[in-house]
């Protein structure tokens, strides 16, 4: 759909994105058992083509996060899923530590390419077919594939219970529209962010983490913590 324009005028919306995404994800369904003895599995795919390397870097330096916010509240499960080069597909095992995770993260180049979300989303609906996921995160600046057909998709997860948590960077129109629309579809949310906002992928991961791993309830205590202070600092 669109093309990985760096010169298109950019919309520094990420305060609204970041209380947006907040908001939405406080209106999720709870899990039934927010400790139940199996790790809860977050899916975490990221668009690895060649303009993303340093966002690579950085979510290599914060997946971290995930873990830490997933132990808290009876432990996490993480898949890494990426795309790259030409019809490049590729996703880890479930992982269960931060240092697996690093590792299969540190061993990968971004390279040229389209963009491959519609595979992210078909094998998020094959998995949930194998074993349930509480929810998936997409990191990806571009979209250059067919709106509808990846709407579609993202209902399909909706009506499995699987919702998408859509973070952009950047700020290209497009992008924005088909990511907010995918997020609606799967009972997720949204959110933007740039070079300058990077770092409130920190927060956003740990966000999705604590849903994924504790359910409403888990969230709404972080936000009455740790999102509130994250809203603190936006608003200065």
């Amino acid at each position: 759909m669109t093309e990985k324009n760096k010169s298109l005028p950019t919309q520094r919306s990420s305060k609204t994105d970041i209380k947006q995404f907040l908001s939405n994800a406080n209106q999720l369904p709870q899990r039934k058992d927010s400790r139940q003895s199996n790790s809860a599995r977050l899916l975490f795919a990221l668009d690895a083509t060649a303009s993303r390397q340093p966002t690579w870097d950085r979510a290599c330096q914060l997946q971290g996060e995930m873990f830490l916010a997933g132990s808290q509240l009876g432990g996490i499960q993480i898949q890494l899923c990426y795309y790259r080069g030409i019809n490049e597909f590729h996703h880890s095992p479930w992982l269960d530590n931060t240092q697996a995770l690093l590792a299969q993260m540190s061993a990968v180049q971004c390279l040229g390419g389209y963009t491959q979300i519609a595979r992210v989303l078909d094998h998020s609906i094959a998995q949930q077919q194998i074993a349930p996921i509480q929810a998936v995160v997409i990191i990806a600046d571009a979209v250059e594939e067919n709106v509808d057909l990846l709407c579609n998709k993202a209902g399909k997860l909706g009506l499995l219970g699987v919702p998408l948590f859509m973070f952009q960077e950047g700020f290209d129109t497009g992008v924005r529209h088909c990511f907010t629309q995918m997020a609606r579809l799967s009972k997720g949310a949204y959110a933007a962010f740039d070079e300058q906002s990077a770092s409130q992928l920190t927060e956003l991961l740990s966000a999705v983490a604590t849903f994924a791993s504790g359910g409403y309830q888990a969230l709404q205590q972080l936000q009455s913590a740790s999102a509130h202070q994250l809203l603190q600092q936006l608003d200065t």
